[in-house]
């Protein structure tokens, strides 16, 4: 291979392929490309210049502005004949597998020989229709988008009269709550049982007479110290209350 064949792939390596013209010219341009001397060769690669047009040439002729202003162009439905609807289904390696199962296949180099040797293809999916539902037709004069909100009248701002509906809305919500409490069946009386009886009386407790002998129960006391019953009374008050600083069953000092 000489220098114009290496250099030739190797621009068509690095720029992709292209005409003849401009392949010819890139190849030129390769060779002028040499490093200067005394110095090392660059890695990079220089700009072609602001006549070098990057990309590929676009060759549709579509008619360009002109015709997309006065034609319309609709892509046509495909028919039954196209290549698009006589593509051949894929491969269906379920089926496959479940088949070699049943054949008694265990290992899976026995399934890809199978798999290489039989061939199974999904059902082709049924069309509903041969045509594509039309869209419903749209009046020419249908204005699209949201409507816009009224405008809120200023009277009613000043005359404060959206504060006024929303007290009496408030009044009527109040109203009926209360028609629904007196229209409320009133319960009945409820009976009174043991426990509720226990729960609301506290019995007193009993106070426990003092152990006599039998021979002294019916003998009155022989001394007694205090001028009346008040003073008794009185008397075993402050007893008891200063017993709480004192000692022994009854409250005696010790």
């Amino acid at each position: 291979m000489d220098d114009e064949e290496e250099t030739w792939l190797t621009t068509v390596a690095r720029f992709g392929s292209m005409e003849r013209p401009e392949m010819a010219r890139l190849v030129n341009w390769a060779k002028e490309q040499k490093p200067a001397l005394g110095k090392t060769k660059s890695k990079g690669l220089a700009c072609l210049g602001p006549d070098f047009v990057y990309g590929t040439v676009t060759t549709i002729q579509d008619g360009g502005v002109s015709e997309a202003l006065s034609n319309w162009r609709t892509h046509s439905l495909p028919t039954s004949g196209s290549s698009g609807h006589s593509r051949r289904p894929e491969k269906d390696f379920v089926a496959l597998n479940r088949e070699g199962v049943k054949s008694g296949l265990v290992t899976a180099k026995e399934h890809y020989q199978y798999r290489a040797t039989h061939d199974r293809r999904r059902a082709a999916p049924a069309r509903r229709g041969s045509h594509l539902p039309v869209p419903p037709r749209i009046p020419p004069d249908t204005t699209f988008g949201i409507s816009t909100r009224p405008s809120t009248p200023i009277c009613e701002l000043l005359e404060h009269k959206y504060a006024q509906h929303w007290l009496e809305e408030q009044q009527a919500k109040e109203r009926a709550l209360e028609e629904r409490q007196l229209n409320m069946p009133k319960l009945g009386r409820i009976q009174e049982t043991r426990t509720t009886l226990l729960r609301k009386s506290r019995p007193m407790p009993e106070s426990t007479p003092l152990w006599k002998l039998p021979r002294f129960q019916q003998v009155g006391p022989a001394l007694d110290t205090f001028r009346d019953p008040y003073a008794r009374k009185k008397a075993f008050s402050a007893h008891f209350s200063d017993s709480v600083a004192q000692t022994g069953q009854l409250g005696q000092a010790p």
